[in-house]
């Protein structure tokens, strides 16, 4: 069995498509349910308008929590069609949906369905890529799944000016969930033996205590400082996340733009994000991870800075085109830095641990920026993200200075 994109490149470019279909499921919301929020369920308070991001966010944190650990039991590709058959109903729920409360109860489902898939498509492609191209395996799954996310943002919009908030544009979401499932059951195989392979192939096989969750957990979090400058950053990526995608569009339809002008910008950011991500994680295999890392979140600092003092169309597009370069930097190359210094066969447990913390952001940042907002205004919630953003990068290059030597020669660390 043969590790290496080139050798596995059908079930690679399968698993691409799959995370594309996944992305699209978030893409229809970026630029729709904020506005369905004051539209048709007459909510004013921006915390309760962004009240979906939480209970997205936690549902998908919870999920990615126990993916790996589930992925372990049951088999990566049980849970990938797992995923997919909680996400079937939301777009119908969506459109369905007589008050908030179903559309709160729908992002439950979606946070339950992204968690499952978006992390096992991760996971298959790391097992099939190998050591010496994780960065590059994911940039290319992040940014299928976030080229796919803005391309949906935009065309949502323009269907939601056209014809409407609903149902029109969550007909794609009923055509996301049939081909991502159908590809899941039919043609996706799955990877656990290639975990065996790596390890056999680094010379480890017999190194890795039992996988345990909860030795697992205090690492990522807390007790190997690597690991907890990385998990810090993902939080602080994805709290800002939430206010791209919860605040902003808000923010942007106060200062007086069309619905078609705030969907250019919910979709700019995701497409360079996606896009820019085809470079960034290869680059990190040669370049190493904590660069990477510390100038994505500084640009972002400073992007979501810019966006708060902007007062014109221009203005804003700079300062999301700014973010998604900023979010490419950082998001594939975090999760290739948790690959590099864990043993494979606890790597799916550990990224799970990492994208829980990650996911946790976006809770806190879509209530968090929602209270400031509706107590200071939009301009100082989005100056104190960007802050917090600032901070987050430097504090991620302290606690990286050591480990790994290089990205293509990964170090494990077996914890006691």
């Amino acid at each position: 069995m043969a590790l290496g994109l080139q050798a596995n490149w059908r079930q690679f470019a399968l698993l691409i498509a799959v995370n594309a279909f996944v992305g699209g499921m978030v893409g229809l919301e970026r630029s729709i349910l904020p506005a369905l929020a004051e539209s048709e369920f007459g909510i004013a308070s921006t915390t309760v308008a962004v009240s979906f991001i939480a209970t997205f966010g936690l549902a998908k944190a919870v999920s990615n929590l126990f993916a790996g650990r589930l992925a372990d039991r049951f088999s990566r590709r049980s849970v990938l069609i797992a995923g997919w058959l909680i996400g079937v109903p939301v777009p119908l729920l969506i459109i369905w949906a007589p008050a908030w409360g179903w559309i709160v109860g729908a992002n439950v489902l979606l946070g339950l369905n992204q968690g499952l898939a978006w992390s096992m498509t991760v996971n298959m492609k790391v097992d099939l890529a190998g050591p010496r191209r994780r960065g590059l395996a994911l940039g290319l799954n992040e940014a299928a799944g976030y080229l796919s996310v803005g391309a949906v943002a935009y065309l949502s919009g323009v269907i939601a000016q056209q014809y409407g908030l609903r149902p029109e544009p969550f007909y794609l979401g009923i055509a996301f969930a049939a081909l991502g499932t159908g590809i899941s059951v039919l043609f996706v195989r799955d990877t656990g033996a290639y975990v065996v392979a790596e390890a056999v192939e680094g010379g480890r096989s017999g190194t890795a205590p039992r996988v345990s969750l909860t030795r697992s957990f205090a690492d990522v979090t807390w007790r190997r400082p690597y690991l907890f400058g990385i998990s810090q950053a993902g939080f602080v990526n994805n709290l800002n996340d939430a206010l791209a995608w919860g605040i902003f569009p808000l923010y942007f339809a106060s200062r007086g733009l069309a619905l078609d002008q705030v969907a250019v910008l919910a979709a700019a950011y995701p497409l360079v994000w996606g896009f820019l991500q085809l470079g960034t994680g290869w680059a990190s295999d040669f370049l190493g991870r904590k660069a990477f890392i510390v100038a994505g979140m500084t640009l972002q600092g400073a992007a979501i800075s810019l966006a708060g003092v902007g007062d014109s169309f221009s203005v804003w597009l700079v300062a999301v085109v700014m973010l998604g370069a900023g979010t490419a930097l950082v998001y594939p190359v975090l999760q290739a830095a948790i690959g590099d210094v864990v043993h494979p066969r606890e790597r799916a447990t550990s990224l799970g641990i990492y994208r829980f913390w990650r996911d946790t952001g976006a809770i806190v940042g879509a209530i968090g920026a929602g209270v400031l907002a509706d107590l200071f205004g939009f301009g100082p919630a989005i100056q104190v993200v960007a802050a917090l953003t600032v901070l987050s990068g430097l504090l991620a290059g302290g606690m990286m200075r050591s480990l790994p030597a290089s990205p293509s020669g990964s170090r494990w660390e077996v914890s006691k």
